[in-house]
């Protein structure tokens, strides 16, 4: 019989600016052993230019993966490895840092179209690949696989992972994670499996739903979900529907060193790091 796993706790996104000056929410920005090997998650969602329009101009990255997920509008990319493109609407950039990467989103606004809506999420490497070669990959929305399950009650878009033999198209990253956008009809229910030993969290992005059988408690749009260990998730709805993202990564248990854009394992690695930036030796690929 399944192990449903149990809320541990739940958290609003808060407010906060990053960039040049972008007001976003963040669900979480920490180092938790209930979050490993996942470090951040922000949540920018804005119709009005001035929120996000300064972006985030040129900056560092070493050690981590990013992962950039939108569901409206556009950001322009370039990095130090001469990537030059536009992530667009139901897209994604999982950009792997590894041992340096120089990069800035900005991004493209519409006069007519106003509204910028994504995600970005921060996922760590292991000791062992923190100083790999960085690469990136560009997900178009027709690479992204939409599932429909229970009668279509349930619709699934696999970024990464697999469900019922469908893959997502990111593929061998080092933390084996899954990344889903699932939606759910009002008055039904998703039971989802995960393997045990491995960290999973959910963000709601509109409506609302319970996601744990033993709480009569149902949550709303930009709230966290944490969850305990066990062998799957129970969602469901009642009169409204839901939809949220649904992560989970099989944890490093490693120390962790973090300063700002790179994170390593110690604090001289973080200080190496930094000063390679300045004095110009930050970037190893050719």
């Amino acid at each position: 019989m399944d192990k449903i796993r149990k809320i541990k706790v739940t958290l609003k996104s808060r407010p906060t600016f990053e960039g040049a000056g972008v007001r976003l929410k963040r669900a979480f920005g920490y180092v938790d052993e209930s979050l490993d090997p996942f470090l951040l998650l922000d949540d920018f969602h804005s119709d009005n230019p001035q929120d996000y329009v300064r972006g985030f101009p040129w900056h560092p990255h070493r050690g981590i993966e990013t992962i950039t997920y939108m569901l409206h509008g556009k950001i322009e990319h370039g990095d130090s490895l001469g990537n030059q493109g536009v992530i667009l609407p139901n897209s994604v950039q999982w950009m792997t840092a590894g041992s340096g990467i120089i990069h800035q989103e900005m991004p493209k606004q519409n006069k007519k179209d106003t509204l910028l809506w994504g995600f970005q999420l921060w996922a760590n490497l292991p000791s062992s690949h923190k100083m790999m070669d960085p690469r990136y990959r560009d997900v178009k929305e027709s690479e992204i696989p939409e599932l429909s399950l229970n009668n279509d009650t349930v619709k699934i878009k696999v970024i990464c992972g697999e469900i019922n033999g469908t893959k997502g198209p990111v593929h061998d990253i080092i933390t084996d994670p899954e990344y889903l956008d699932v939606t759910i009809s009002s008055n039904s229910e998703f039971i989802h499996p995960i393997k045990e030993g491995y960290n999973v969290i959910a963000y709601t992005i509109a409506g609302e739903g319970n996601f744990d059988e033993n709480k009569d408690q149902f949550l709303e749009k930009e709230t966290l979900i944490i969850y305990r260990d066990g062998d799957s998730v129970k969602i469901s709805t009642k009169n409204e529907p839901i939809r949220f993202l649904l992560i989970s990564g099989k944890p490093l248990k490693e120390s962790v060193a973090w300063r700002g854009p790179i994170v390593m394992n110690t604090d001289e690695e973080l200080r190496v790091a930094f000063q390679e930036y300045q004095n110009g030796t930050f970037i190893k690929h050719k």
